[in-house]
């Protein structure tokens, strides 16, 4: 969308040129101004009129056709005019430069006022600046074609690299960041499907594994856990795998796992807990779901708990170790670094005396 977005605003401000070159070579280049003037001006209003906005794109590219097609009329030296469009895309090269590799990202702050209503998240932005960075080394690239081609190089071949090459290189950008986001899907939709709920937990769609917990717009998605507890207050705890992106060798609640797309969740609950501690006929109650969120991901929690359960048995390397703990030793390690932020919030919201 911000690509195609931006090619729309870009190109009025470029009709005036094409107008010009057009006249120019039938009628002179007296005829073109006129005519590029008619039409700039023509442009600025039926913008006005229908989007009830200024585009100053417009106004700079039809001024600066002026200023320097007439320089070039005046004297009758035709190289003030054929720089004019490597001087329209060095001052968008600049901005494109500021967005790209400052703090101050001037593209996204037009596509904002351009698109109304429409929000963009971190990880969209980021995308939208590796797009703008892109574009800036090639429009870089060919500002100074068009330089070279106003000193050095015929009428005609400064024309089409000025105009018509301009957009075949934005057509290439196009297509090749198409194919990019065309293979990443592809290779997305071959990853486990996770699906997406509302705060209710109401499904609403689905998403990639990877993007769950790309610390970028978190989606919410649910997950299960089960707390196998003992009458005299033991309970028991799973060691994380030390291969674990997340939190990794620390101490967790016994099972907890993600809902795969199309199960429900008393089906995941069954399935994660063989897949932990080979846990089989055993029976579990829901204590309360809420939502947590770490820096990647963002979950709806379904917390439960078993009195009732056969023998745990290791069976995977999903779980390096496992073992009873009292709450009392629970209580003297909290906030040691031994067991994962997420437990130690269930501990102390559902268990802590």
């Amino acid at each position: 969308m911000y690509r195609t977005d931006l090619i729309k605003k870009m190109l009025p401000g470029f009709i005036p040129l094409f107008v010009f070159i057009a006249i120019d070579e039938i009628w002179g280049t007296r005829a073109g101004l006129i005519a590029s003037v008619v039409i700039g001006v023509g442009e600025m209003v039926w913008i006005g009129w229908k989007e009830k906005r200024f585009d100053s794109f417009v106004l700079l590219d039809t001024t600066l056709l002026v200023l320097m097609g007439g320089v070039s009329y005046i004297l009758d030296n035709d190289i003030f005019f054929k720089l004019k469009p490597g001087l329209v895309e060095l001052i968008l090269c600049v901005v494109l430069a500021i967005s790209s590799f400052s703090r101050y990202n001037i593209m996204g702050m037009m596509s904002k006022r351009y698109l109304k209503g429409i929000s963009f998240s971190e990880e969209q932005i980021s995308k939208m600046q590796k797009t703008t960075r892109l574009m800036f080394y090639v429009f870089l690239a060919h500002t100074v074609l068009v330089f070279y081609s106003a000193f050095f190089m015929s009428d005609a071949s400064w024309a089409f690299i000025s105009g018509g090459l301009f957009y075949l290189l934005f057509g290439v950008v196009f297509i090749v960041e198409w194919y990019v986001q065309k293979q990443k899907n592809k290779q997305l939709m071959k990853e486990e499907q996770l699906p997406l709920v509302d705060e209710k937990g109401k499904i609403i769609g689905k998403a990639p594994r990877s993007l769950c917990h790309n610390g970028g717009d978190k989606p919410l998605h649910p997950v299960v856990h089960l707390h196998l507890l003992k009458k005299n207050k033991v309970i028991y705890l799973q060691m994380r795998p030390l291969d674990k992106l997340i939190q990794p060798g620390k101490w967790d609640t016994a099972v907890g796992g993600h809902v795969s797309f199309g199960e429900d969740i008393k089906t995941a609950l069954e399935r994660e807990s063989w897949e932990e501690l080979g846990l089989k006929n055993f029976s579990a109650s829901l204590i309360k779901k809420y939502i947590w969120e770490s820096p990647v991901e963002r979950e709806l929690v379904y917390v439960f708990k078993s009195y009732n359960f056969n023998e745990i048995n290791l069976h995977s390397d999903e779980v390096k170790e496992g073992r009873f703990w009292t709450f009392n030793e629970i209580e003297k390690n909290i906030g040691k670094d031994v067991f994962t932020p997420n437990f130690e919030y269930e501990f102390k919201l559902f268990f802590h005396s």
